[in-house]
């Protein structure tokens, strides 16, 4: 059943000419007419027949690249050449681009065609994707939840078996949260190993990075290395490892386990328990796992974070506080993120850089003692979809919009490579997943233990409900 292979199998099913792109576009089309209305995963959806009449071309063409022929719908924080791309903000509600980001441009050369967006926050901001152009991103196993954000509506739109493979973007668990909420994986690569645009500042925006997800590590694997390589106009670069052999023994492994950062990350009942379950099957594939106490104090690595992520969101957001028209237009989590910005002083900034700096040094050793560090993916269980964001857990109250996403600080502070991966539901059937967190440029370790994972649990093959029966083609 088309719909059910990983993009590896329908990659590879196109090459050898035993399926047609006319074929997966027409399954792709189906399932999004059967279950896109539910859960409102896609938006600015291409014609149907023109999708039809690119894929039929695609028919007797030699493939080129791996994702020759095959559907691709891309996050909405990327422009598309001709297809609308909003950012989630009412300002772009009609916006064509005229070009491609890099990272679209990269999977267009890789052969996808372009058949929709995936629903964001508007400017990609909180872990909950709606936005006043296109409304809310449900949950697949919960219509009544959250899909996460900011990639919630790729998150989704996997779950369903809507598409196969998709791209996502992670500044503050933006990759992670949704791959976890939606039972799908996650990975957010060692930074700059997938390049920015060169726009803007590209030397002090060092905290966000695009990144795949999909529902098995070899897929992840394969979009990792049409989306990476070197932008000679940007700093920094990286060579992407060997992802080829990720089939390895995790055997004698070591695997530290943070659980809750010494007692400073509020998590809802049921979510740690579920990680040292996970972390039982891991010791039964070989691997030790080790509790690691409070490696570093997390007020400390908060206020870095805060500091830096608002001095970002000032540099290049400013004119939608200055703009009255456009002021009255944007969310109010982002006009806080730009005063918190500009009301910093050059000490702050750089003392937050400090502390990012003995962070940095301080996981280095941590990582001459363990291959890997295990976190939770979220604190909270997929919420209603009718919140802006949990105000509390536990009876503690939230004191910023982000607040209750803290779990994700460590590894996106200092640009570590961390995988999200299933890990199982709670009584009530919503799930949840944990971080694979490694040591900065060993993307291929972190994801040779996904795999071994995913052989041997195998999670994201629980369909959501509306995912049962799906098309058949």
């Amino acid at each position: 059943m088309m719909l059910e292979w990983s993009a590896t199998e329908l990659s590879a099913a196109i090459h050898a000419r035993k399926v047609a792109p006319s074929e997966v576009m027409a399954a792709h089309l189906a399932q999004v007419a059967t279950v896109n209305g539910a859960v409102n995963a896609l938006v600015s959806l291409h014609d149907p027949d023109a999708l039809m009449a690119e894929a039929r071309a695609l028919d007797n063409v030699a493939p080129t690249g791996w994702l020759h022929g095959i559907p691709f719908a891309v996050k909405d924080l990327v422009a598309t050449a001709g297809l609308r791309t909003t950012w989630g903000s009412p300002l772009f509600a009609d916006h064509v681009p005229l070009k491609d980001d890099l990272v679209a441009a990269r999977l267009r050369g890789a052969g996808a065609i372009f058949t929709a967006k995936t629903n964001v926050p508007e400017w990609g901001q909180g872990s909950h994707s709606f936005n006043p152009v296109f409304g809310v991103t449900r949950n697949p196993y919960d219509l009544t939840r959250t899909a996460g954000g900011s990639s919630g509506g790729a998150a989704a739109a996997l779950a369903t078996r809507m598409v196969w493979v998709a791209d996502g973007s992670d500044m503050m668990g933006s990759l992670r949260n949704p791959a976890a909420f939606c039972n799908v994986y996650g990975f957010r690569p060692t930074w700059g190993l997938v390049p920015s645009d060169a726009e803007g500042d590209t030397y002090l925006s060092t905290l966000s990075t695009e990144g795949p997800m999909a529902r098995t590590v070899e897929d992840l694997a394969h979009l990792l290395t049409v989306l990476a390589g070197e932008n000679p106009a940007v700093p920094f670069p990286r060579a992407l490892p060997d992802l080829t052999t990720l089939d390895r023994d995790i055997k004698g492994l070591r695997i530290g386990w943070l659980a809750d950062w010494g007692g400073a990350y509020q998590m809802e009942p049921g979510i740690l328990p579920l990680c040292e379950a996970a972390l039982r099957q891991m010791e039964a594939l070989g691997a030790i796992v080790e509790p690691i106490p409070l490696p570093f104090p997390a007020e400390k690595l908060w206020q870095s974070w805060t500091t830096l992520r608002a001095m970002l969101n000032a540099g290049g957001k400013r004119a939608l506080a200055e703009d009255p028209a456009k002021r009255a237009l944007t969310k109010p989590e982002t006009l806080w993120e730009i005063e918190q910005g500009l009301s910093l002083s050059a000490q702050a900034v750089y003392d937050a850089s400090t502390i990012r700096s003995r962070w940095h040094a301080h996981a280095a050793r941590l990582f001459q003692t363990y291959d890997a560090l295990i976190l939770p993916s979220a604190q909270v269980w997929p919420f209603p979809a009718g919140w802006r964001w949990p105000e509390t857990i536990n009876g503690h109250p939230m004191d910023t919009y982000h607040r209750w996403m803290e779990v994700v600080v460590p590894a996106s502070l200092i640009g570590l490579p961390a995988l999200s991966v299933p890990i199982g539901f709670s009584a009530q059937g919503l799930p949840m997943g944990m971080q694979i967190i490694g040591r900065s440029g060993d993307d291929a370790g972190v994801l040779s233990i996904g795999q071994a994972w995913h052989r041997a649990t195998g999670w994201p093959q629980k369909r959501p409900p509306l995912a049962e029966a799906p098309v058949s083609r």
